[in-house]
């Protein structure tokens, strides 16, 4: 009886060291897969290139290219091109005027209204909505404004002008771009360009 109990203890060792010496193969065998795999996955990750963040003055959104062309600070005083109808706008901070050029890039035309530029945005997060439409006519002495007009596939870059508001304090400006599928529809793509004021 005295020799079984020997004869079994042996045989639960020996269980013990075969069971040890197979779960250490699995930790090996399991550790040299996950650093191969790190590896080529850092390797995979070094040949991707990647873009440097910075000022955006170029962006495609759907079929129309938005390019930044000036970004101007006019003063306080936005002055009217017929002061008998529309009197010069005065403020207390600064009007900045943004020519924004867009190109359709795609094959068909882009429809009208279905593209324009929004508002303006500082690096805080604050807004600058555009002058409205009746006043910007007024101080817009030639017909360089067209904004939303319908573009030809590949003619040439046309500028889109909007006059703004603008905090004296506020830094790091931006303003939204955007494209619709059609003037009516409430769901746009939209983007931000960098404005360099001057």
């Amino acid at each position: 009886m005295f020799k079984k109990i020997n004869k079994s203890k042996g045989s639960i060792s020996t269980v013990f060291l075969i069971f040890g010496a197979v779960l250490f193969v699995v930790i090996v065998i399991v550790f040299v897969i996950i650093t191969v795999n790190a590896k080529k996955n850092s390797t995979d990750q070094a040949d991707v290139p990647v873009e440097p963040v910075g000022p955006v003055y170029e962006k495609q959104i759907g079929d129309v290219q938005f390019t930044f062309r000036s970004a101007q600070n006019i003063g306080s005083v936005l002055e009217s091109s017929n002061t008998r109808y529309q009197p010069d706008l005065v403020t207390t901070e600064r009007f900045i005027k943004v020519i924004i050029g867009a190109k359709n890039k795609g094959l068909l035309n882009v429809k009208k209204d279905t593209w324009d530029i929004g508002n303006i945005v500082d690096s805080e997060g604050r807004n600058f909505v555009a002058v409205g439409q009746d006043y910007r006519n007024s101080y817009l002495a030639d017909s360089s404004n067209l904004c939303g007009v319908l573009l030809k596939p590949e003619f040439e870059l046309i500028n889109c002008v909007k006059y703004y508001e603008v905090s004296k304090k506020s830094t790091g400006l931006k303003v939204e771009i955007y494209t619709s599928t059609d003037a009516r529809s409430k769901k746009k793509e939209s983007g931000f360009l960098d404005l360099i004021v001057n």
